[in-house]
């Protein structure tokens, strides 16, 4: 059998080596054209032998280089197995071959152990149920790829949970946490992962198959004789070492996760073998199946909220809290809380959940625990969704603080490190003082109550000089946690981050007794090498290596990435928020959630941009076919703008990135016919009865869709024919205070009913209204079609129109009742032309239509028109310009209910363009047309936006109305009515 390439070659790594690592540039001393003739006997074997999914494509091996840590492995291929016998037959075709094997959740993993350079095991795929769950034993039989959130959701009913709850709790997979040994906020409550895990059935690299419990040290009796015999040498590894296994571990330490955990087997700790399987991240052997532990939830709960002066503050008392059984004890300071949050006085806070029978049960612990807490302010929670919004800003925390307060980048490594409670707060106090001395930042938070700290520090790891003093900073924090009595890891592993480091914590001769024991269970090395045991150092494998040493040219100006492309791309760390699938208010990532395709979400497609400027893997550059795939089904939605923790655009990329694809190449014919609406729309005006009359003759219409690329279950829209521009000569009502009323495309030429009710309701809120002086567009079909040079001529002939109405009156607002439109105008202005100061004057003028009535006529009352609403919510609204006026304005008008989250499927171009429809549906499916079938009959359907207005014509068959039209006729009901 042949050794897997790479499984020794790590302990002979030089230091500081930027990008040296399992493979390299040149595949581990082995050339490319060995690379690919073993990829492809490789390839063939697991096709003939695996069930499941088998993809050796570039954007496979793209899609799983990195994970969410610092460092980037390229695997040779991905398999996705459907059950055991796929697993097996897996590692018996990577075993003949010599191929190491990493298995892979949802690929969230901190430390880079989910990452490798063999085959990579997709869970999430396929082994992603919840096989059985006994309520009256309160366990669950769960595949590794099984997300946290499903089987907390199929375990709800019967009023049980899973404890541990990472804040990737959507989109982690149990196989993941057990690998990692995962807990989350709760585990003051319900402990580790290893807590909660009974049963573990294993597949060795060698073949090997175990069912490991706990209290059978020589394994199952009716175990094959392999099994067996690997259970009693790891018996008797154990017996050999009582003493070093006794005293070699710290104590005192809820949130000791580093190395093995080996002192599980010891006989007074009931020779649990499942627990010392968890945490070992996937080096022993490939999960299959586990048994885990379920816990009661509690019927109710409450959250206190405590104010303190800083965070060692909050650390000092989070200790003295634990007698009161809180189910949470978390940290974080001002640094990470957004603007206007309301939390009690402090600069730094506590967050104490606790639970009871009864919402008073679980409020009468939380107020004991406020009095118990010297706290600056306190407050107490219960409301559910203000619980909801808090969480989600601790949740939000491991993305947020991907950036300081200044915007500087800023990385995991020292991600989880934790002490002892009780040291918590000297022990920051340390912490704080040594990232000074090496001129670092970070912004501390997490699991206070278990002393586990999180934080993302400022260290620069793209120059070489950068990466040396990282690792001079990694060896000094790692003598801190150790002099505190601490664990490297607190939380998600030491990975290839911190296992280098090890010895610091355990010493040389219970180091060497891991590498005994990874021996006993993987000899021949294949799973997962680099990790743990003969751990590749710290600072290889870096996944910034790669990328240009200088700024690529580009269109956008990337203000928050200090123009380079390249940052922008570094802002995805992995987090995968992006792959969340439970409907809420949130946006995205609308493709993927209807796919579940890992290329068709924010990660996934910001990782195969990161190999497109690589150039390894994905080769080409802008002409790579493999990201202009990818990129077809984003709708530039923006919702990643927003609800991406770190403010990954993949609008922008996609606009940036189609740019370059097709500059001085023929373009799809939809980027013609669609990307220049505007100049066929006012072509077409004058013609406007027959233009119609031409559409409504199917033949035509069907020859007219298929020219320009539009699908063909699709309606062509009819042009107005009045022009809002001509219906507005001499009919926009003067004031006192005025407003440009922005005259968007689609109201100009497709709805100027829209512009019609917004004059009449302006006029009554004591707000007179102008146009501009001439054509003006905000660029908007050009820039989501790539046509950058074309949107910023555009843009340019706007601003020349513009500049005079501006400089006459700095302070006249700019009504744009298109929710895309004002969104263009507030980003893609500034950002396509940085230079010009009139366009971030411009873009600061731009108002929403409820946005202007809100600050512009404070005084004014709407009609009260007392119905539900529902309706759609634009992305771009959700994203760029905010909801917040638009709620406060309809409940001011009586109009009651929430509109949809999520997208409405069309997005523009996106769900007219042919090869979309099927995708546009889907996401109309997910929450827009549900809400709509299960209205009342009088309820209200409001969508300001025109694509989600002719989605909802084309879809449910009802028309939507923009909310402008719905005050409109309100206030035409007015007389009558007094």
């Amino acid at each position: 059998m042949a050794e897997p390439r790479s499984a020794r070659s790590d302990a002979n790594q030089g230091r500081g080596g930027q990008g040296r690592g399992d493979r390299g540039r040149g595949g581990g001393g082995r050339g490319a054209g060995a690379d690919a003739e073993l990829s492809a006997a490789l390839g063939a074997d697991l096709r003939a032998a695996v069930r499941g999914g088998v993809d050796f494509s570039t954007i496979a091996r793209a899609l799983t280089t990195m994970d969410a840590s610092n460092y980037r492995r390229v695997p040779l291929g991905v398999v996705a197995p459907l059950d055991a016998a796929d697993v097996a037959a897996t590692l018996e075709a990577c075993r003949t071959h010599g191929v190491p094997v990493v298995a892979r959740g949802g690929g969230t993993s901190i430390a880079g152990q989910a990452t490798g350079t063999g085959v990579v095991l997709d869970f999430g795929r396929h082994m992603n149920a919840v096989v059985e769950v006994d309520a009256a034993a309160r366990t669950a039989v769960v595949q590794p790829g099984v997300v946290l959130d499903v089987l907390r959701d199929a375990v709800a009913p019967h009023g049980l949970t899973f404890g541990p709850d990472p804040s990737t709790h959507a989109r982690c997979t149990l196989g993941g946490m057990i690998g990692n040994n995962a807990c989350g906020s709760h585990s003051v409550a319900w402990g580790t992962t290893a807590d909660n895990v009974r049963e573990a059935s294993v597949v060795t690299y060698g073949g090997v198959r175990l069912r490991l419990g706990r209290g059978r040290p020589d394994g199952d009796p009716g175990a094959e004789p392999r099994a067996r015999a690997l259970l009693a040498a790891t018996h008797d590894l154990v017996a050999d070492h009582l003493a070093l296994l006794r005293t070699g571990y710290p104590t005192g330490l809820p949130r000791r996760i580093s190395g093995y955990a080996l002192d599980a087997l010891l006989p007074e700790n009931g020779v649990d073998l499942a627990r010392a399987f968890c945490g070992t991240e996937g080096t022993l052997g490939v999960l299959t199946e586990a048994t885990v532990r379920l816990v009661e939830a509690p019927r109710a709960r409450a959250l206190a909220v405590l104010g303190y002066p800083d965070e060692t503050a909050a650390a000092d008392a989070a200790a003295g809290l634990l007698p009161h059984a809180p189910l949470t004890v978390e940290g974080m300071a001002d640094d990470l809380v957004p603007p206007g949050h309301g939390l009690p006085r402090g600069r730094a806070w506590l967050f104490v959940e606790t639970g009871g029978d009864t919402p008073a049960e679980a409020r009468a612990h939380a107020g004991a625990v406020v009095r118990a807490a010297d706290a600056l302010g306190a407050a107490v929670v219960t409301d559910a969704a203000q619980l909801r919004a808090l969480w989600r800003v601790r949740e939000d925390a491991a993305g947020t603080a991907t950036r300081t307060p200044d915007g500087a980048e800023a990385w995991p490594g020292w991600e989880d490190c934790a002490v002892p409670p009780a040291r918590l707060g000297a022990y920051l106090r340390d912490f704080r003082a040594l990232l000074a001395d090496h001129g670092l930042h970070g912004t501390p938070y997490g699991h206070f109550g278990d002393g586990c700290i999180h934080v993302r520090i400022d260290a620069d790891l793209i120059t070489e000089a950068g990466v040396r003093a990282y690792r001079r900073f990694s060896e000094d924090v790692a003598a801190l946690v150790v002099a505190h009595g601490g664990s490297l890891s607190g939380e998600h592993g030491d990975g290839q981050a911190r296992a280098e480091l090890l010895p610091r914590m355990y010493g040389p001769e219970l180091v060497a007794l891991f590498g005994r024991f990874k021996d006993l269970w993987d000899p021949a090395g294949g799973l997962n090498p680099g990790m743990l045991v003969r751990p590749a150092p710290l600072d290889a494998n870096l996944r910034f290596a790669v990328l240009p040493k200088e700024p690529v040219d580009v269109a956008f100006g990337y203000p928050h990435d200090g123009g380079d492309f390249a940052a922008a791309v570094r802002r995805c760390v992995g987090v995968a928020k992006c792959r969340e699938t439970t409907p809420g208010p949130g946006v995205m990532c609308p493709s993927f959630r209807v796919t579940g395709e890992e290329e068709h979400s924010t990660r996934g497609r910001a990782r195969l941009l990161h190999e497109m400027l690589a150039g390894e893997v994905v080769q080409g550059g802008w002409r790579s076919t493999e990201v202009r795939d990818a990129l077809d089904l984003c709708l530039s939605c923006k919702g990643c703008r927003s609800d991406c923790p770190v403010g990954v655009d993949m609008a922008t990329y996609k606009a940036e990135f189609l740019h370059h694809h097709y500059r001085g190449r023929l373009r799809p014919a939809a980027h013609y016919a669609l990307g220049r609406l505007p100049q066929w729309l006012r072509a077409a005006a004058p013609l406007a009865p027959a233009v119609n009359a031409l559409a409504r003759v199917r033949p035509l219409a069907a020859l007219a869709k298929r020219a320009a690329g539009i699908a063909p279950q699709r309606a062509l829209p009819p042009l107005a024919l009045v022009t809002f521009r001509r219906w507005a000569r001499g009919r926009l009502p003067g004031g006192e205070r005025m407003a440009v009323l922005w005259p968007d495309t689609f109201t100009e030429h497709l709805s100027p009913q829209v512009g019609r009710a917004a004059t009449r309701v302006l006029g009554a809120a004591g707000l007179g209204t102008v146009l501009p002086p001439d054509r003006v567009c905000c660029g908007l079909t050009y820039v989501t079609t790539g046509q950058l040079d074309r949107a910023r001529t555009v843009l340019r002939r706007t601003l020349d129109t513009m500049a005079p109405l501006l400089a006459a009156d700095p302070q006249l607002p700019i009504v744009v009742l298109e929710p895309s439109c004002a969104a263009a105008l507030r980003t893609d202005l500034p950002e396509l032309l940085p230079a010009d100061p009139r366009a971030a004057r411009l873009a600061a003028s731009v108002r929403t239509f409820a946005e202007t009535l809100e600050e512009y006529a404070p005084e004014w009352t709407p009609p009260v028109l007392d119905r539900p609403a529902v309706g759609q919510t634009h992305c771009h609204q959700h994203a760029v310009l905010g909801t917040a006026p638009d709620h406060r304005l309809r409940a001011r008008a009586g109009l009651h209910g929430d509109l949809s989250g999520g997208c409405c499927g069309l997005a523009g171009n996106f769900g007219f363009e042919r090869g979309h429809y099927e995708v546009s549906v889907a996401c109309a499916e997910e929450q827009l047309l549900p809400s709509v079938r299960s209205a009342p009959p009088e309820a209200e359907l409001l969508a300001d936006g025109y694509s989600c207005r002719t989605q909802l014509t084309h879809l449910a068959g009802r028309p939507a109305r923009h909310l402008a039209e719905v005050l409109a006729e309100g206030l035409a009901k007015r007389p009558a009515e007094g």
